[in-house]
Formats: C-alpha cells, structure tokens, sequence
C-alpha cells in the first residue's frame, strides 16, 4: 500500500530528470554525477552547478541516508490527502553522494517518532503499477551501531 492515498500526481519527467525517474521504476536510485569534479548533484541538471563541467553522468548509490530536517504535514496540500493522518516530509542526506539531499517521506515512523539524524534506507514505493517514488524507512541495523 502506497504511503500517500490514491489521487496524488504522479511525476512529470522532465528532458533533465528522466534517467532519475526510469532509474526509481527500475528501483535503482540514480544521482547526477560530474565527472570533472568528481562530485554528485541533485536535482539533476545537463551540467555541474559547482564547476560547469558538461561532462555528467549516472551513478547508482545505495539509498542509505540519515534525516536532514523534517517537517510533518496536517492540512491538505491535495485533495487527495483530506481525512488523511498526519504525514512526514523528510529531506534525507544521502550516505554515498556527497552532499544530495532528497525530499521524500519515512514511511514506517509515526510524526511523533521523526528525528533530526534518524539513519533511513531506500523503500521502493509502488504509487501506480510499474511506477515507484523513492522514499525511506528506518534503518534498525545502522541506529544501533
């Protein structure tokens, strides 16, 4: 069951973009990567924000993060989400991309449970069949170590 109910918009994939979200179809997360600097970017863009180098790519990373900030919505940003409980929308820093920080949801923590620097894995969540959006779930293993 998709974390957000039925009747949200799904993404658009944009000529920049694209590889990012067929990468999340196939469950694979994909960052734009500079191979001039030699470090990754999101979103992604057809060249680095840091050094300008056209010379750009994909690079799969492995999902794991830990929370940046949150911030737990209770209004109805979509009709969609009336009667809906409380959800979190968490920017989570990435393990292995440098400095990307992605905008998506813990799925399995309670609002009132969301920390500041909770360690999270990918969860490949199904919205509609054969498309998925990249959010995240508590990582029990990586917290207790």
């Amino acid at each position: 069951m998709a974390y957000l109910p039925a009747g949200m918009p799904t993404p658009q994939a944009s000529q920049d973009d694209a590889a990012f979200w067929d990468g999340c179809n196939h469950k694979k997360l994909v960052i734009r990567h500079c191979n001039g600097c030699q470090r990754f970017f999101h979103p992604p863009a057809p060249a680095c924000p840091r050094c300008a180098s056209t010379k750009v790519d994909w690079k799969e990373v492995s999902g794991n993060g830990t929370v940046f900030t949150y911030t737990i919505g209770h209004h109805a940003v979509h009709s969609s989400l009336k009667g809906h409980k409380p959800y979190n929308v968490a920017i989570v820093l990435l393990d292995d991309a440098d400095d990307v920080r992605l905008v998506s949801n813990v799925v399995d923590v309670e609002a009132h449970d969301m920390k500041i620097g909770m360690p999270v894995s990918i969860f490949w969540d199904e919205i509609s069949e054969g498309v998925y959006l990249p959010r995240f779930k508590k990582n029990i293993a990586k917290e207790a170590a």
